[in-house]
């Protein structure tokens, strides 16, 4: 299984494999067309209200990835098919969020590998 990580605004790679936009917002001052992502899955994003209540706050990352996993629990669907294309070849997550260490798309990889073992 590889699954990276990758913030909009930096360049597509052809090692980036199938790449899926994690955010319920769309990123601001980018389109479809430079994104070039191959699936927006904001059903895979955290909740508006666990978003808000984390706000990038890194006091708080272990407790957001808690509950950001609890809800992923309930999108097997989708998780699986993030793992199923995983294991078809690279899968990168797209995210737009300035911390580069503390955001959902790192949590959703983080979630991803615990399951597809």
């Amino acid at each position: 299984m590889t699954v990276q990580v990758k913030r909009v605004y930096d360049s597509p790679l052809p090692t980036d494999g199938y790449r899926v936009l994690v955010d319920r917002l769309w990123p601001r001052g980018i389109s479809k067309v430079s994104l070039k992502a191959d699936e927006w899955m904001k059903d895979v994003a955290p909740s508006n209200e666990l978003r808000q209540r984390f706000h990038h706050d890194d006091s708080r990352w272990e407790e957001f990835q808690k509950l950001y996993f609890k809800e992923l629990d309930g999108n097997r669907d989708l998780i699986e098919r993030l793992i199923q294309k995983s294991r078809a070849g690279n899968l990168t997550l797209l995210y737009a969020a300035k911390d580069e260490e503390h955001n959902n798309a790192i949590a959703l990889k983080n979630y991803l590998e615990r399951k597809s073992h």
